[in-house]
């Protein structure tokens, strides 16, 4: 679904979105920052399909949320406390991780 959410909060550890059928999600800071589609978290595929860089890091405990941007009508960007901000959450993403 690449409906936009009427609404998107930070709440303590938290992103809150609220869709236009009245679901709401929440998701913490931590599972967002894992799931982080970046290349520097995710890797990049070449065109051959063979996965380059990432990171094999999975434990951001403690890591939090400080802010987000919206990106077009599609993703927001969100910047996290330990310096990550360059992974771009789809709405569609957003809902599988909830």
């Amino acid at each position: 679904m690449n409906t936009p959410p009427k609404k998107v909060e930070i709440v303590g550890d938290f992103l809150a979105l609220l869709w236009p059928d009245s679901e709401e999600i929440i998701i913490d800071s931590q599972t967002l920052r894992k799931n982080s589609p970046s290349a520097e978290q995710s890797g990049e595929r070449d065109i051959f399909g063979h996965l380059h860089g990432g990171s094999d890091q999975n434990n951001f405990n403690g890591v939090k949320l400080l802010s987000y941007e919206r990106v077009g009508n599609y993703a927001v960007r969100l910047l996290f406390t330990d310096g990550h901000g360059s992974g771009i959450y789809s709405w569609e993403l957003l809902r599988s991780l909830s």
